[in-house]
């Protein structure tokens, strides 16, 4: 059997897109619940720094997460469409 070049290729992508993904992923910082203890104890997480942070690199990290999934996506259907329609198996 051999493997056709753009299966190759999407292969490549597919890899790829997953191991950023995942780090990409892992990068971005969770979400601050506010709840009934930080009422009670005033724990804010309301700064000045915390609001524009998030124009920055949590942004930044959610376009290049959209970004990956849909490369991922694709590149998905590629290598699982390809080799049925042009195979020739």
């Amino acid at each position: 059997m051999e493997m056709n070049i753009v299966e190759l290729i999407g292969g490549i992508c597919l890899l790829i897109a997953c191991v950023l993904l995942v780090i990409f992923c892992l990068m971005q910082d969770q979400k601050q619940d506010q709840n009934m203890t930080s009422a009670i104890t005033g724990g804010s997480y309301d700064s000045a720094y915390s609001k524009n942070e998030g124009n920055t690199k949590e942004a930044i990290l959610k376009k290049w997460t959209l970004w990956l999934s849909v490369l991922f996506f694709v590149a998905t259907l590629v290598v699982t469409i390809v080799p049925v329609y042009f195979g020739g198996e």
